[in-house]
């Protein structure tokens, strides 16, 4: 039957939207054989050590039954796996399958090869800073910061952090936004850059705090920590 005119026609699917749909269902049946108390249970059992069924029933304190339907669960839902003795071929013995928890987060889109990162914040004397160098010390690849209101340096306790991590920004100096060239990965980690710039949906923003107000060791130390997770897994380094 002919579509109507005034209907319009239904967009192709997307490449890869398949792929994606059977990753999505894949892991919601995880968690959701997750979603109970006893399962859970017999997970955290199994985290550094395969065991038995019989071992299991008794530190859970569960029926042979009971544990049964449980693991059947988990099993179906590929967590966890039960393999024959070496010594007993009729003894199996129950461990968790590799990797199996290894996708269960959000998925996070890693940088594309090469990029060559561009880190915003508002006066371009820490955060954004910071961040570059870390880009440039974890992956080994190119980074650039910039700021929407420049400062005259960078600020001391940015230095003082870089050097206690490991980093190097003696060489650096605050630049304005509009001097640099946007690339295809840009990362606001400021509120107020991010805001003022209303910038496309293609960018990122990491809410970070300014530790320049609080001024302490600490405080941009926790900043470094903060952008260190953050830029190994968008750069999908080894932490």
């Amino acid at each position: 039957m002919p579509r109507r005119p005034d209907l319009p026609a239904e967009p192709a699917a997307a490449p890869g939207a398949a792929s994606e749909r059977a990753d999505l269902v894949g892991r919601a049946a995880r968690h959701a054989a997750l979603a109970d108390p006893v399962r859970l249970a017999v997970v955290d059992a199994l985290a550094v050590s395969e065991r038995s069924p019989v071992e299991l029933g008794r530190r859970l304190g569960l029926g042979s039954n009971l544990l049964a339907h449980h693991l059947g669960v988990l099993e179906r839902a590929g967590l966890v796996r039960r393999t024959p003795s070496a010594g007993d071929a009729r003894r199996r013995y129950v461990g968790l399958c590799p990797d199996a928890f290894a996708d269960l987060g959000p998925r996070r889109p890693g940088a594309p090869a090469g990029v060559v990162p561009l880190f915003v914040c508002t006066h371009n004397s820490a955060r954004s800073q910071l961040a570059a160098a870390l880009w440039r010390t974890l992956t080994g690849g190119a980074a650039e910061s910039a700021g929407t209101h420049p400062a005259p340096e960078v600020h001391p306790g940015a230095v003082a952090a870089a050097v206690r991590a490991g980093l190097d920004l003696s060489a650096t100096r605050p630049q304005a936004l509009d001097a640099v060239v946007v690339g295809p990965l840009v990362v606001t980690v400021c509120d107020r850059a991010h805001e003022e710039l209303a910038p496309p949906a293609e960018w990122l923003h990491w809410s970070v705090p300014d530790p320049v107000p609080d001024g302490r060791a600490v405080t941009f130390d926790a900043v470094v920590a903060d952008l260190r997770t953050r830029i190994t897994r968008l750069g999908r380094v080894a932490a």
